[in-house]
């Protein structure tokens, strides 16, 4: 079964006003949105890959109402991606495979019909040559306003910083979309804070109207001092056969409650991060860059006890119990060098 990409030339009836949950019966399925503007080479936007983050469709609202009365400054192609994901406010749908999972075209997943999707969109926007790809999310954990590359590169190091100064380099996963479009222009993925958070939206506009008024990304060095680099080294999940929880220590696996408070700060060697059931014997996975499990490289486990190895930063903390298993408990990274 296939999914049909809708292509819009101008702005759908309805799109400007409407809610997250509206958008699947006003579009009829994912839709690529092209406005032409003064600069033909098209800025790339995506929103909505998980259908319970929606900053960027509030974001992308606000950047249009605010040019109704007047033409873009640059083109513009917008991807609404998981409009019935979105319908219900969840991450994907049970059956979906996750969005910004399908962008890798070289593994076993590229006979899906979301990877064909992405495809498709890939193959038009290397016609359209764009100017450079945005990525809009929220997260479910307490995270600052952050931007992510796929590559240490000036042009890369510039377009993030105009959304924040902490910048996070990371390789993995690498079936994002981010990744398969640095390949052919600079491109960023905005962490907008916590999903609902307003300030985040307006974040995200503000941004979005900066990129537009941009005649050329510069590929000038970056001063040290301008930017906090961080690279995401590994990512933690919990094994599906184990049970775990934030409140119930009688769960394979008892996390510290308050972990959250742990995002974007550097934790030293010795945390400690949760409890193993003496009766069950459970562990977590940490992999790595090439999707090895290293966890004895930032574990250590004693007397029933996970306590970080190593100083690190973890990112992406979430108690979200549905998140974790969708996705992972977090990312851990170290500071990078530039």
């Amino acid at each position: 079964m296939s999914i049909k990409l809708q292509e819009y030339t101008e702005i759908p009836d309805g799109f400007l006003n409407c809610n997250a949950t509206e958008l699947n019966q006003l579009l009829s399925g994912p839709s690529l949105i092209h406005l032409q503007g003064k600069h033909p080479q098209p800025l790339f936007v995506s929103i909505v890959q998980h259908g319970n983050e929606a900053a960027g469709l509030y974001a992308v609202q606000m950047l249009l109402k605010a040019y109704q009365n007047e033409i873009l400054p640059r083109s513009i192609s917008i991807f609404v991606a998981n409009v019935s994901a979105a319908e219900v406010a969840a991450r994907r749908l049970p059956q979906q495979p996750d969005y910004n999972r399908m962008w890798l075209t070289e593994d076993s997943n590229c006979e899906l019909p979301e990877a064909k999707l992405m495809q498709k969109v890939m193959q038009i926007m290397k016609q359209k040559q764009p100017f450079a790809s945005i990525d809009i999310h929220s997260n479910t954990g307490l995270n600052p306003h952050y931007a992510c590359i796929n590559k240490l590169d000036n042009q890369f190091f510039h377009l993030a910083l105009l959304f924040s100064k902490t910048v996070v380099y990371f390789l993995q996963p690498d079936s994002v979309q981010s990744i398969a479009f640095s390949k052919m222009c600079p491109s960023v993925t905005l962490e907008c804070g916590q999903i609902n958070d307003e300030s985040g939206v307006i974040h995200a506009f503000e941004y979005l109207d900066a990129c537009l008024q941009l005649h050329e990304i510069t590929e000038s060095p970056v001063k040290k001092s301008d930017m906090d680099l961080f690279h995401t080294v590994a990512t933690v999940t919990v094994p599906e056969q184990f049970s775990f929880s934030f409140s119930d220590n009688t769960q394979d696996i008892y996390f510290e409650p308050e972990i959250e408070i742990y995002n974007f700060k550097e934790i030293p060697a010795g945390t400690l991060i949760a409890l193993s059931h003496p009766d069950k014997k459970a562990f977590l996975n940490v992999f790595d860059e090439s999707k090895e499990n290293v966890w004895q490289q930032y574990l250590e486990f004693s007397n029933n006890e996970f306590r970080l190895k190593k100083s690190l930063m973890p990112s992406m903390i979430t108690t979200d119990e549905k998140i974790i298993r969708q996705d992972c408990l977090c990312y851990l990274m170290e500071r990078h060098p530039f």
